[in-house]
Order: structure tokens, then C-alpha cells, then sequence
């Protein structure tokens, strides 16, 4: 008599993950140089919100 099989599992299809934002790089912020001054020296870097995904570093469809 011979062995019964074991069911062979099933795999899950594969989701396609969302492209990442160009501008931001996937991280939802971008770095902006403040200058300073009448010569406009530069001061140093401020962060803020991507404003091509609003933060969320996916790629818009559009």
C-alpha cells in the first residue's frame, strides 16, 4: 500500500510593490539649503514634506 502525499502548498502571488518617488527617493521628505543674508550665504539644510507624493514615497500614478 502506498504512502499518502502530503498536498503541495500553494504560493502566494507576488504583489507588485509601488515605485518609489524620484523626487524624495521613497522617503516622503527632501532637503531644501536656507540661505542667509543680504549676499544669500548659505546656512545650512531644512527638511520637509515631498510635495510630488505628500509624504507617503510612492510614485504617483498620474
Amino acid at each position: 500500500m502506498p504512502a499518502a502525499r502530503k498536498p503541495t502548498a500553494r504560493r502566494k502571488a507576488a504583489v507588485p510593490q509601488p515605485e518609489k518617488c524620484k523626487p524624495c527617493n521613497g522617503t516622503g521628505e527632501v532637503s531644501r539649503t536656507v540661505h542667509v543674508g543680504r549676499k544669500r550665504r548659505p546656512a545650512g539644510q531644512q527638511t520637509g514634506i515631498c510635495l510630488a507624493c505628500l509624504g507617503s514615497g510612492e510614485a504617483t500614478t498620474d
